[in-house]
């Protein structure tokens, strides 16, 4: 094999050459991955290669130890650890930290990458321990060359999301700040080295806790950052903002001395600098500051709330600052730019979210140095100071006191009306966004009867006038659908005389010749809102409307066979998610109702399960809507059970497709309470289903706690034949009552831990309820584990809301269903009264939790009553 040639082939624009040198590459790891390896690193090393194929030998390395999926990660890595002889290690590693130096820029970046792939192995392994020392000694005495690609390899090696990797760096932390420090000085001659230190110490900020509390450390990382701001160079200075922005988010309590000394006067300097992402950066320091500010305001409400005396300590630093902030705020919103795509981030939209987050963070004290901006610029002839007068009227909606922006919304709302019909389409589309901002935050400003017609009026308008305000007209009419829905339920709302027309118009809309399919599907979203909150004066309305949506979605079934392209087939399955979302409103609304059309919807849903592709979203869709469907006509639905089941049971069994297979588990728990005892002929599918899932290796663990709660469905539906399933369902749980995890454990962990018990809760409440009717004997060996379950729950105290509900649940369903004291040793036990009691006595809770937990408080009363009634006689 030539490797030069091999690896020229992996960068051809020619897919099947690429695809054959990329196939060479693999059979050649195979064949001999030590020989591979060496023969890379030599390429990568070779001063007289062309640049081009020393990147490519460095990329090759680099994937030789690189993988998406976790599992496939640590098997490549594995091949290293075990396979390769420590003196090839050795020689492979020399040759890459050897072309660190190389002239080729592109070359040492390429070394760094694949010398990070093997420290993410070693270094938690401490197998490398002379690497952070000859890096940092190649930052202090190499040559430019050699600088520059040491520190970029620093940072690449600081920003690998690897957990062990990233706890065994805290302790390389005086290493690696020694090297970026000293690249980063005003000192250092080499722009290149200066701008690769100041990125490598944003990535390392986080594993230099320790330094950051030494004070004297901390002042020199301060100044030396604070420097690089004013370096004249664009690159150094943006990266030198992003390090305070890390900074203020990672060690908040440290700043207010460097806030007082220069961290004021230079983020202010930063916001006025003509580059562009200089200026972005210094904008979002202050988003940081208000973001970290509004979440200490938080934790430090959870706290009081919960009698603790723990308060983190608030600086006020966006409040003192807002004086001089919020005026540069305002001016950088007049520099937008009026090609920007829609996902573009420029300092203009930067400024916009920045002063969103001052008015969430100091609320109603910057409201008049923005109406003065509104008031200046509203008419401007200028229409970039129109738009950032409406833009920066929107920000404000969120964070002052509804009663103080109350009489300003009244005031200003018809001449944010007026901006609707401007001559240029970026005011339009601005006041279209400041209006959902009204509709989301503050819509009891809004006069039902004086304003609210108008406003529709407008929106409507907006939308059908030009495709660039669809996405924030239909944003604002969502929000305005949901805030004037009325009470659930309720005769009628104050959508209700605007009702037919809405939807006529949305309908229109979405006929229109030149609408795009994302000005369609935003167009369903809306129609789907206004379906949701409609009122039952409206109902009439809503039930011709599922002729309309069925016929559009009838429709695109022959499209299946026009198909010629992926663009094709994505325009389709969109508008067949939306057209089915819409059904899925209609159904959700109409309820008991939809009765008439349950044949036709179910013909169509099943029609289109038979044609979709595989990977397809729609499914997902459809599996909701049946859902819904089930719901809606309860026991009524068996009859569309044959030809549906063999759909759900595909589903259930398709484990390539993980969320389709979540979906079939949350719609077996659906159709088994609708239909009830007339589910039992399909259980035994179901029940095989749900447990492979459950042992399968292949789920994540994320897919146990919904499966256990489905078994508690299919019990309380079937009743005492859930017996079949008892033993087997039962032994499953127990095991799953042993999983915990420390209270130092990962988060995400916690949540697990705590999910899971939910299901396992669930499913004993389901199994409990249906052995209740005459099988109660049949629980008997079961009790000391479900009472062991409840003591977990009461002595750990990572659990959530619905975790407690179901555990005063199973603990009421348990004492009623054996009322003469059987079990009345447990229920005597001052943990599971201090437990009901914590929970009924929560104000944060819900009334129904509330009241789950009186009633069990009441049959314990009863349990342990009962026997003493018996031992008294």
């Amino acid at each position: 094999m030539d490797v030069n040639q091999v690896l020229e082939g992996t960068l051809s624009p020619d897919a099947s050459t690429r695809q054959y040198a990329e196939q060479q590459l693999s059979q050649a790891a195979e064949v001999d991955f030590s020989g591979y390896l060496i023969t890379l690193a030599q390429a990568l090393a070779n001063e007289e290669a062309q640049p081009h194929i020393r990147t490519a030998a460095g990329i090759a390395l680099k994937n030789a130890f690189s993988a998406r999926e976790y599992a496939r990660l640590r098997e490549v890595q594995q091949r290293w650890t075990q396979q390769i002889d420590p003196t090839v290690k050795k020689s492979v590693k020399g040759l890459a930290l050897q072309t660190l130096g190389s002239k080729d820029a592109r070359a040492g970046q390429s070394a760094g990458q694949f010398i990070a792939s093997i420290a993410v192995i070693e270094i938690p392994r401490r197998e490398w321990p002379e690497l952070m020392p000859t890096l940092v000694t190649n930052v202090g005495e190499g040559d430019v060359n050699l600088k520059q690609a040491s520190l970029i390899t620093i940072g690449y090696i600081c920003e690998s999301e690897d957990a062990v990797l990233r706890e065994s760096l805290v302790q390389e932390s005086n290493a690696i700040l020694t090297a970026v420090v000293a690249g980063a000085r005003k000192e250092e001659e080499s722009l290149e080295v200066r701008n690769a230190a100041i990125t490598a110490l944003s990535d390392c900020l986080e594993f230099v806790r320790t330094n950051f509390d030494n004070e004297g450390e901390r002042n020199y990382i301060m100044q030396v950052v604070c420097e690089a701001t004013q370096s004249g160079d664009s690159r150094i200075e943006a990266g030198a903002y992003g390090c305070l922005n890390r900074i203020m988010g990672l060690y908040y309590d440290k700043m207010k001395f460097y806030m007082e000394k220069a961290l004021y006067g230079l983020t202010i300097i930063g916001m006025k600098n003509e580059e562009e992402d200089v200026a972005k950066l210094a904008v979002e320091f202050w988003c940081t500051v208000c973001e970290e500010e509004i979440a200490i305001e938080d934790d430090n409400s959870l706290a009081q709330s919960e009698g603790s005396s723990e308060m983190r300590e608030h600086f006020s630093f966006a409040r003192l600052a807002a004086r001089e902030v919020i005026p540069a705020l305002l001016e950088l919103l007049t520099k937008q730019d009026e090609d920007a795509g829609d996902e573009d981030y420029n300092v203009s939209r930067a400024a916009y979210q920045c002063l969103q987050l001052f008015a969430q963070s100091v609320g109603g004290e910057i409201l008049q140095s923005v109406l003065n901006f509104v008031e200046r610029n509203l008419k401007d002839s200028d229409w970039h100071k129109r738009d950032a007068a409406v833009s920066a009227f929107g920000a404000v909606m969120e964070g002052p006191d509804e009663k103080m922006l109350d009489p300003i919304i009244k005031q200003a709302l018809p001449l944010l009306l007026e901006r609707m019909h401007d001559d240029v389409v970026q005011v339009q589309d601005s006041a279209a966004y400041a209006l959902g901002r009204i509709c989301e935050n503050v819509s009891e400003a809004i006069d039902p009867h004086q304003q609210l017609p108008g406003l529709i009026e407008a929106l409507f308008g907006g939308l059908a006038s030009n495709p660039k305000m669809a996405g924030s007209c239909c944003w604002a009419l969502m929000n305005l659908a949901d805030r004037f829905a009325g009470e659930p339920g309720c005769q009628e709302n104050p959508l209700s005389p605007h009702f037919q027309g809405s939807v006529t118009a949305l309908l229109t809309v979405t006929e229109r010749p030149e609408a795009d399919n994302q000005l369609r599907m935003a167009a369903y979203e809306v129609l789907n809102t206004f379906v949701t909150n409609s009122a039952n004066d409206s109902l009439p309305v809503v039930a011709k409307l599922s002729n309309v949506v069925l016929e559009r979605l009838e429709n695109t079934i022959p499209m299946q066979q026009q198909i010629v392209s992926v663009e094709d087939r994505i325009t389709l399955e969109e508008v067949q998610t939306s057209l089915t979302s819409g059904i899925l409103s209609i159904i959700q609304r109409l309820e008991a109702e939809i009765k008439p059309q349950a044949d036709r919807i179910m013909q169509v849903l099943l029609r289109i399960l038979s044609t979709v592709g595989p990977k397809s979203s729609v499914p997902d869709t459809v599996f909701a809507a049946v859902g819904a469907l089930s719901n809606a006509l309860e026991d009524d639905f068996v009859k569309y059970m044959d030809s549906f089941v063999p759909f759900l049971y595909n589903a259930l069994g398709n484990q390539d497709e993980p969320g389709l297979c979540a979906m079939a588990i949350g719609l077996v728990s659906d159709i088994t309470r609708s239909l009830g005892e007339r589910s039992q002929p399909f259980c035994d599918s179901f029940m095989n289903y749900l447990l492979n899932n459950l042992r399968s290796t292949s789920l994540s663990n994320q897919f146990k706690p919904a499966i256990l709660q489905c078994f508690g469905d299919i019990a309380q539906a079937i009743g005492p034949h859930f017996e079949t399933y008892l033993s087997v369902v039962a032994q499953v749980l127990q095991q799953a009552a042993n999983v915990t995890v420390s209270p130092e454990g990962a988060y995400d962990m916690l949540d697990y831990v705590v999910s899971l018990r939910e299901g396992i809760m669930d499913a004993w409440g389901g199994i409990v309820l249906a052995m209740k009717q005459g099988k109660a004997e049949v629980l008997t060996p079961y009790v000391e584990s479900m009472f062991h379950l409840i003591n977990i729950v009461a002595q750990d105290h990572n659990r959530s809301e619905a975790l407690l509900r179901s555990t005063m649940g199973v603990i009421g369903d348990l004492a009623d269903t054996f009322p003469h004291g059987e079990y009345v040793n447990y229920y005597r036990n001052e943990w599971l009264t201090q437990l009901i009691k914590e929970t009924r006595s929560n104000r944060e809770f819900q009334s129904r939790t509330v009241e789950t937990a009186r009633w069990a408080r009441e049959q314990v009363k009863h349990q342990t009553a009962s026997v003493q009634g018996v031992q008294m006689s």
